[in-house]
C-alpha cells in the first residue's frame, strides 16, 4: 500500500488526513487542491482562530478578490489586533475555497483569538518587546521565522526549512523548497505523497528538537487536537487538516483528552471581533515586518497561476514593465532571457529555473549588468503591490463603513501602491477629499500625508501622499470608539485631545487641524481651551510657538468658507501678550537661548506680516506695535547679539529702518569696543539662518565693506572664538552666493563697479539718483506686469524704488 492509500484510507475511517504545508506555498496550495479532489473528505478543518468560521461564506462572494486577512481585535482595545493573511496561493484559502464549491463544511480548529490576544496583553503588561501573537504562531507553524538551525535539543526556536535545507545540501532554504515542492507538477505521481514525505521529516525533527523551543505550540496542538476529534466524531471519518507541516506529528500522536484539556486550563481571555479586511503582496512579503512572511510573493503569485511555461511568462511580464518604464526590449531579449535562465538551472542542477536563475537572466539580458532596473523589477514583480477587496457585506465597524461610504463617493479607492494627489481647494469634490484626509489624520488614520505642492503656493492647492497599509483597518476599528461616523469621530477625538493637550502650541496646532478638518463643532471647545491657556500662560517662548499656526488657520477661512472671527481675536490678544513679554524674555540668554529666540522672533515676525493684514484680526495697529518691539530689541544692550542682529534685519527688510542707520548701527556693534563673540552673532543674526543675508551683502557694498574691515581687525587670539559662528553664517549660502562674495572681497567692496562714493567715502552707492538707469528698466517692467505705454504712473513708481 502506498503513502498516499494510506492517507486515503485513515481520512476514511482509520484517522485524519493530515495535509502539511508551508503557508502561502503555490506548491502546498496545488497539491492541497490535488488531494482534496481525491480524497474527497466529508469536512475541511484549516488551521486558524474558530471565531473565524461564520467569515468563511464570504471567501465565495464575487467581490472577494485575495490577497485578504482574517482580523481579529479587542473590543476593549481596538488597538490590540492580530492578522491570518490568506493569498490566492494559500494552501488555506485553496481548502476554503475547495469546501465552498463542494459544499463541504470547513471550520478553523486553531487556539481562538480570544487566547492569542490576550497572551499579547500579557506580555505587554511584563513589559516584553518583540513580534507579535500572530508573528508568532504564524512564523512557528511555517517554520519561517528566520531564526537560524538550532544545533541541540532545548535551544530556542529552529528553522525546519533550514533545517532540512541544510541536510539536503542546501545553503538557501527557499532554493530547496522551489526544487522539491515548488518545481514538482501536480499530477506526476501520487497527490498524497508530498504531504507523507513532509509528515516523516518533521517527525524526524521533533523527535531531534522536541517543540523546537515553540512552547505555545503545544497549547495550540492540544486544542486542535481535541477540534479534530470532534470532528472525527461528528462527520464519522472522513476529516481532512490542513496545517503548518510543523504540527502534524504533534497531531497524530496519541494522547488522551484530559491531558489536552489540562494544557488549555486556565487561558487568559479578552473579547474579540473579527472581520475580513484587504491585505497586500507588499505585506506578504519579510522586508515589511511581517515575521512569517515570504521573500517574492508577487513570483509565489505568477507560479501559482501560470497554467503552463512558468520561465516564459514571468520573462514576458518583465519586458512588459521594463518597456512601460522606456526601456529598450525586444522579444529577443526575453528568448535570450529564457534560453539563459533554463542553462543556469542546468548549470547549478536544478530541475528548473527558479526565482534565483530568472534574475540573473533578467539582469544580465534585459538590464545590461544594471541593479537599478532590477531594482524595479523586485519591486513591482517579484514582491509586487496587489491589493486584495473584501465585500461590503463582510463584518465592518460603523465606522469603518461610513468611511467605505465616503471613498466611494468621493472616488478615493484605497490603492497599496503610493501616489499624489493634486487638490483645488475651490472645487467642490476636492474640498470633500481634503476634509477626509484632514480628519482622518486627526483620528490617527494616516492614509494620506500632506506634500509640498510644486506647482503652486497658494492656500487653494493642497498635494497629499496616499498609500493604503492593512494596519490602518486596525486604526480605523480603534478610532471606531469615539463615533460612528467620520465626522462625529474626528469631532469627538479632537475635543478630547484639547483637554489632554500638554502646551499652548499642541492646543494651537489642533485648532489649525480643526479647521482644515472643518470641524464646525469641536471648534468653540478648542477655541475656548485655547483662551484660557493663553490667559493662563507667561512663556513666551510658549506664546511665540503658538501664534504662527493661529495666524495660518485664519488664511483657510477664504478657501474653506470657515468663519475664523473668533480665531482672529484670540491670536490678536496672544500677539499683545508677546509684544510685552518678549523684550525682558530676550534678556540675559546664553547661546542656545538666544538662537532658539532669535527663531521665535522670525516665526512671530512672519505670523504679524498675516495678521496685521487679517480682516478677522480687527487689529491694524498690530504691525506698528510689533515694529517698536523690534526697535527695542536693536537698542538694549543686554540683549544678545544674534537678536539684535535680526531685529536690524527685520526693519531694514520692511523698510522700517534706512540703510544708512542700519550700516549706523553695524559699524556700532563693528566697533573695536564690542567683544568679537557678541559682534559674530550680531552678523549671524543679521545676515545668517537662511534670511537671504548673503544676497544683501552682494548689493550693499557698503554693509559688505563694514563686516570685512571688522573681519579683518579681529585680534588673532580671538579670530578661533567667532570663527565657528562665521562658518555657520556663511556656510549656509547658495554657491554661487558665497563665490560673488569672494569676488568683491579679493577686489575690495566698490572697487571698479563705476559707482561712485558716497561723501562718507563708504563704497558701492552713488551720491544721487541715476534716473537714466531707471529710465531703462520700465520696458522690461511694463512687460512684466502686463502694463500699457501710456500708464505713465509706473515710471514715478520705478523710480522711487530704484532710489
Amino acid at each position: 500500500m502506498t503513502g498516499g492509500e494510506r492517507a486515503v484510507g485513515r481520512a476514511a475511517g482509520a484517522g485524519p488526513l493530515l495535509l502539511g504545508v508551508r503557508h502561502h506555498g503555490p506548491g502546498s496550495a496545488r497539491a492541497v487542491r490535488a488531494a482534496l479532489e481525491e480524497a474527497r473528505p466529508r469536512v475541511v478543518l484549516i488551521e486558524g482562530p474558530p471565531e473565524a468560521d461564520a467569515l468563511i461564506p464570504l471567501a465565495a462572494d464575487e467581490e472577494m478578490r485575495p490577497p485578504v486577512a482574517l482580523l481579529a481585535h479587542a473590543v476593549d482595545e481596538p488597538g490590540r489586533s492580530a492578522f491570518w493573511p490568506l493569498a490566492e496561493f494559500s494552501p488555506e484559502w485553496v481548502a476554503i475555497r475547495w469546501a465552498l464549491e463542494h459544499d463541504v463544511p470547513a471550520r478553523f480548529i486553531d487556539l481562538p483569538a480570544t487566547h492569542t490576544l490576550a497572551w499579547g496583553r500579557q506580555e505587554d503588561e511584563a513589559g516584553a518587546e518583540g513580534e507579535s501573537p500572530l508573528d508568532a504562531e504564524t512564523a512557528d507553524s511555517e517554520g519561517d521565522s528566520g531564526s537560524d538551525h538550532c544545533p541541540c535539543p532545548g535551544d530556542l526556536r529552529i528553522d525546519p526549512l533550514g533545517v532540512l535545507a541544510e541536510a539536503a545540501g542546501y545553503d538557501d532554504p527557499e532554493r530547496w523548497w522551489e526544487d522539491v515542492v515548488e518545481h514538482r507538477g501536480v499530477g506526476k505521481g501520487d497527490a498524497l505523497a508530498p504531504f507523507t514525505v513532509l509528515e516523516e521529516a518533521m517527525g524526524a525533527l521533533r523527535e531531534t528538537y522536541g517543540s523546537g523551543g515553540h512552547d505555545r505550540d503545544l497549547v495550540r496542538e492540544a486544542y486542535m487536537r481535541i477540534q479534530v476529534r470532534a470532528a472525527q466524531r461528528e462527520f464519522e471519518g472522513g476529516v481532512a487538516v490542513v496545517c503548518g507541516a510543523w504540527h502534524v506529528p504533534a497531531l497524530r500522536r496519541k494522547t488522551t483528552v484530559a491531558a489536552d484539556k489540562a494544557l488549555l486550563k486556565g487561558l487568559p481571555k479578552v473579547k474579540t471581533d473579527m472581520t475580513w479586511v484587504p491585505w497586500t503582496h507588499r505585506r506578504l512579503s519579510r522586508i515589511s515586518g511581517y515575521g512569517a512572511g515570504i521573500d517574492s510573493p508577487g513570483w509565489y503569485g505568477h507560479l501559482f497561476s501560470a497554467p503552463d511555461r512558468p520561465v516564459e511568462r514571468w520573462m514576458t511580464k518583465v519586458a512588459g514593465l521594463l518597456r512601460a518604464e522606456d526601456r529598450l526590449v525586444s522579444s529577443a531579449h526575453v528568448i535570450e532571457a529564457v534560453r539563459l535562465a533554463e542553462t543556469l538551472a542546468a548549470m547549478r542542477g536544478r530541475p528548473l529555473p527558479g526565482l534565483s536563475e530568472t534574475t540573473d537572466a533578467v539582469r544580465a539580458v534585459m538590464c545590461e549588468g544594471s541593479d537599478v532596473p532590477l531594482a524595479l523589477v523586485q519591486d513591482r514583480l517579484i514582491v509586487g503591490d496587489v491589493l486584495g477587496e473584501v465585500p461590503a457585506s463582510a463584518p465592518a465597524v460603523p465606522l469603518q463603513r461610513d468611511l467605505a461610504r465616503l471613498q466611494r463617493r468621493l472616488r478615493l479607492k484605497p490603492e497599496a501602491l503610493e501616489r499624489e494627489l493634486e487638490l483645488d481647494l475651490r472645487k467642490e469634490t476636492d474640498a470633500a477629499r481634503s476634509r477626509l484626509l484632514h480628519r482622518l489624520r486627526l483620528l490617527g488614520v494616516a492614509w494620506g500625508e500632506p506634500a509640498a505642492s510644486r506647482g503652486s503656493t497658494g492656500t487653494f492647492r493642497e498635494t497629499w501622499r496616499l498609500r493604503w497599509e492593512p494596519e490602518l483597518s486596525v486604526r480605523v476599528a480603534e478610532a471606531g470608539v469615539w463615533g460612528t461616523t467620520v465626522l462625529s469621530a474626528a469631532t469627538a477625538k479632537a475635543e478630547a485631545d484639547a483637554v489632554a493637550a500638554r502646551g499652548l502650541a499642541d492646543v494651537t496646532a489642533l485648532a489649525e487641524r480643526c479647521l482644515l478638518a472643518e470641524l464646525p463643532d469641536a471648534l468653540p471647545t478648542v477655541m475656548r481651551i485655547l483662551a484660557d491657556r493663553a490667559a493662563l500662560d507667561s512663556d513666551v517662548g510658549q506664546l511665540a510657538q503658538a501664534l504662527p499656526a493661529l495666524v495660518r488657520s485664519l488664511r483657510y477661512g477664504d478657501v474653506r468658507g470657515t468663519d475664523t472671527g473668533a480665531l482672529g481675536e484670540v491670536a490678536a490678544g496672544l500677539a499683545e501678550r508677546i509684544f510685552v513679554g518678549l523684550p525682558p524674555a530676550c534678556a540675559a540668554l546664553d547661546a542656545d537661548g538666544a538662537e532658539e529666540m532669535r527663531r521665535h522672533v522670525d516665526a512671530v515676525h512672519g505670523a504679524v506680516g498675516l495678521l496685521g493684514d487679517a480682516p478677522a484680526a480687527g487689529q491694524g495697529h498690530l504691525r506698528a506695535r510689533w515694529q517698536s518691539v523690534l526697535r527695542v530689541l536693536c537698542g538694549r544692550d543686554t540683549v544678545p547679539g544674534v537678536i539684535r542682529g535680526r531685529a536690524v534685519r527685520l526693519l531694514l527688510d520692511d523698510g522700517e529702518l534706512a540703510q544708512d542707520e542700519a550700516a549706523r548701527l553695524m559699524g556700532l556693534v563693528l566697533s573695536p569696543g564690542t567683544p568679537p563673540a557678541d559682534a559674530a552673532a550680531w552678523i549671524e543674526g543679521f545676515v545668517g539662518g537662511g534670511s537671504g543675508g548673503g544676497m544683501l551683502l552682494v548689493h550693499d557694498e557698503r554693509l559688505l565693506g563694514l563686516v570685512d574691515a571688522w573681519l579683518t581687525g579681529v585680534p588673532a587670539e580671538a579670530f578661533t572664538d567667532v570663527l565657528p559662528l562665521l562658518r555657520r553664517t556663511f556656510s549656509a549660502y547658495e554657491p554661487g552666493v558665497r563665490r560673488t562674495l569672494g569676488e568683491l572681497v579679493r577686489r575690495g567692496p566698490g572697487a571698479g563697479s563705476g559707482v561712485a562714493g558716497t561723501g562718507s567715502g563708504i563704497p558701492g552707492f552713488a551720491a544721487e539718483l541715476d534716473t537714466g538707469r531707471a529710465d531703462a528698466v520700465l520696458p522690461v517692467v511694463r512687460l512684466l506686469l502686463g502694463l500699457d505705454e501710456g500708464e505713465e504712473h509706473i515710471g514715478n513708481d520705478l523710480v522711487g524704488v530704484t532710489g
